[in-house]
């Protein structure tokens, strides 16, 4: 069975693309399409985001679509400054990776050091006849003003990210210290969401 996943964003993809291809599901992209639509995300949160894109993706390939979109919030930041949906999106220009690093270690470094996130994420599989959503939010974490030297394509933010329980930043955790994390948790269970929604 073949689904589209309405993202650009390798990391994304990287995240379910071999457990599903295990139970028999063919993740291809917009990239494996070779073509991008002009979409305008302008829900107010992350699922009406990615119902937004699963839909324009399916009305324009009639391929069964998933759609995401992750909110960040920043506990110190009043309500108004708050990056929710234009994660990438700041003063009306969207971030390269490299942008969004700088951007947001200089946003930290206004605020001591170190700024306590949240992101909230969100998840739409649309067929043309049914639309099922998921949602899920990652535990605190930190924002740091210095980066760590790792990367991850598509999730610049990662190397920003400290995790309280370990002081370590998230691209240095270790293979077990990722397992026992809430993050795999939450990628075992959208996988379920995604296999489910193909099988009704």
């Amino acid at each position: 069975m073949k689904v589209l996943f309405a993202t650009t964003n390798p990391a994304k993809v990287g995240k379910y693309k071999e457990e599903l291809e295990k139970r028999g599901i063919e993740l291809i992209t917009i990239k494996d399409l070779d073509f991008k639509l002009d979409i305008d995300e302008n829900g107010k949160n992350a699922i009406e985001n990615a119902y937004i894109k699963a839909k324009a993706y399916y009305d324009a390939t009639k391929i069964p679509a998933i759609g995401m979109d992750n909110n960040l919030f920043i506990k110190e930041l009043p309500e108004d400054k708050q990056p929710g949906t234009h994660v990438r999106r700041i003063n009306g220009k969207v971030l390269n990776d490299e942008e969004m690093i700088e951007y947001y270690t200089n946003l930290a470094k206004e605020y001591g050091g170190k700024l306590t996130a949240k992101w909230v994420y969100g998840m739409i599989f649309y067929n043309g006849k049914e639309t099922k959503q998921f949602s899920w939010s990652k535990s605190d974490f930190y924002l740091m003003d210095k980066p760590c030297d790792k990367r991850l394509p598509g999730y610049p933010l990662d190397s920003l990210s400290v995790m309280p329980e370990n002081n370590k930043y998230w691209l240095e955790l270790t293979e077990e210290e990722k397992k026992s994390s809430k993050e795999v948790n939450n990628n075992d269970a959208v996988i379920e969401f995604i296999i489910n929604s193909l099988d009704k």
